[in-house]
C-alpha cells in the first residue's frame, strides 16, 4: 500500500460523519456492526503500512548517521595524514611528506562524498518523518472513531431492546381489559360470580329444608301434647 493510498484512506476514515450515515441507514445497527468490521480491517491495514514505512525512515537514518559518523572519521584521518606529512617535511623528508599528504588528499575527498550523502538524505529524511507522523495521527483518530462506533452501536443495541420490552409490556397490557367483555379476565370473573351464585342457591335451598323439618318437628310435639291433655281428661 503506497503512502498516498495510506494517507487517504486514513483521512476518509477518520472524517467519516456517523450521525449522517446512520440517518441514511435502514438498519443502523447492521450498518454500525458493518462499519466496524469495515474499520477493523483498515485499521490494521494501515497499521501495517504505517510500520513498513517507520521502518523505512529507520533505515535512512542509520545510513545518515553512518554516512555522519564516516565523514567525521575521514577528517579526522585527513588531519592525522596532514600532521604526519608536516612533520616529515620539517624533516626534510619531502617524498613521504608528499605521500601522506595525497593520503590527506584522499581522505578528505572521502569526507566530501559521506557529508554529501548525508546532506542528500535530510530532505527524505525529514518528509519521511512528516509522512510518518500524519499516518500516526490518523490511526489514532481511526482508533477513536472506532471507540466512537462501538459505543454508539452498544448504546443503540441498549435502546433497541428497551423498546421492544416496552412494546411487549404494552400489548400484554393491552391484551388484558378488564373492560372487555370477550376477554380471558371477565369471562373468568363471570365464571366465579356463576359458581358464587350456585353456592348461594345451595344454601337456601339447603335452610329452606333445615326450616321444614323444624317445622314439622313443632307439628308433631302439639300433636303429642293434644293427646296427653285428652288422656288426662278421661282420667
Amino acid at each position: 500500500m503506497s503512502k498516498q493510498t495510506v494517507l487517504g484512506r486514513v483521512a476518509q476514515l477518520a472524517k467519516a460523519n456517523i450521525n449522517a450515515l446512520l440517518d441514511q441507514a435502514e438498519d443502523p445497527q447492521k450498518m454500525l456492526d458493518q462499519l466496524i468490521r469495515d474499520y477493523t480491517n483498515n485499521i490494521a491495514e494501515a497499521e501495517e503500512a504505517v510500520a513498513t514505512t517507520i521502518g523505512h525512515l529507520r533505515l535512512l537514518e542509520q545510513d545518515h548517521q553512518e554516512d555522519v559518523e564516516a565523514a567525521k572519521e575521514w577528517g579526522e584521518k585527513a588531519l592525522a595524514a596532514s600532521r604526519k606529512a608536516d612533520a616529515l617535511r620539517a624533516d626534510g623528508k619531502t617524498a613521504d611528506a608528499d605521500r601522506f599528504d595525497n593520503l590527506a588528499k584522499v581522505a578528505l575527498g572521502r569526507q566530501l562524498q559521506a557529508e554529501k550523502e548525508a546532506r542528500a538524505a535530510e530532505p527524505t529524511i525529514a518528509s519521511q518523518t512528516e509522512v510518518v507522523e500524519k499516518l500516526r495521527s490518523g490511526l489514532d483518530q481511526m482508533r477513536a472513531k472506532l471507540g466512537e462506533l462501538k459505543a454508539k452501536r452498544d448504546e443503540l443495541v441498549a435502546r433497541a431492546t428497551s423498546a421492544q420490552a416496552q412494546n411487549r409490556m404494552m400489548d400484554a397490557v393491552k391484551s388484558i381489559d378488564v373492560l372487555d367483555p370477550t376477554s380471558e379476565l371477565s369471562r373468568f370473573e363471570d365464571k366465579v360470580r356463576r359458581e358464587e351464585a350456585r353456592a348461594m342457591g345451595k344454601q337456601e335451598l339447603a335452610a329452606s329444608s333445615l326450616d321444614a323439618q323444624f317445622e314439622e318437628l313443632d307439628a308433631l310435639g302439639d300433636s303429642a301434647e293434644i293427646e296427653a291433655r285428652l288422656a288426662a281428661l278421661k282420667g
